[in-house]
């Protein structure tokens, strides 16, 4: 994640730098250095943003997409996945191990670069 688009989420939410830092139990002073480029965002903040973001109220009303049906998955991939045992389609981006174009998709960097491009984690954000 930039630090561009984290400060865009924070904005989105309506948070002060205070409040954000509150919410993702982390300090001040670290969002304060991811907004400013000078500290990498790590995969828990980024995560837990993400989330926030696309459970914000005005999103969260929105009609939720199971990426099986979106994707059209066989049945067999279907199993497999995390999101369809738990029936959590919307939130495949979030759920580590999930079966995405027939493989289970490995690091959350790798994961995001994905999810980023698909039509189910687009649906939930904003333009931030």
């Amino acid at each position: 994640m930039r630090n561009s688009e984290f400060s865009s989420i924070r904005a989105y939410l309506g948070k002060t730098q205070k409040e954000l830092s509150q919410l993702l139990g982390t300090s001040l002073k670290a969002i304060q250095s991811f907004e400013q480029g000078w500290r990498r965002i790590p995969v828990h903040v980024e995560r837990q943003s993400l989330f926030l973001l696309a459970h914000h109220p005005p999103l969260s009303r929105k009609a939720r997409q199971n990426c099986w049906a979106t994707k059209n998955c066989p049945k067999e991939t279907r199993e497999q996945c995390p999101a369809w045992e738990y029936r959590l389609g919307h939130l495949c981006w979030f759920i580590n191990g999930t079966v995405c174009h027939g493989k289970i998709q490995g690091s959350w960097q790798k994961k995001m670069n994905l999810c980023r491009k698909c039509e189910v984690f687009q649906s939930l954000m904003p333009s931030v």
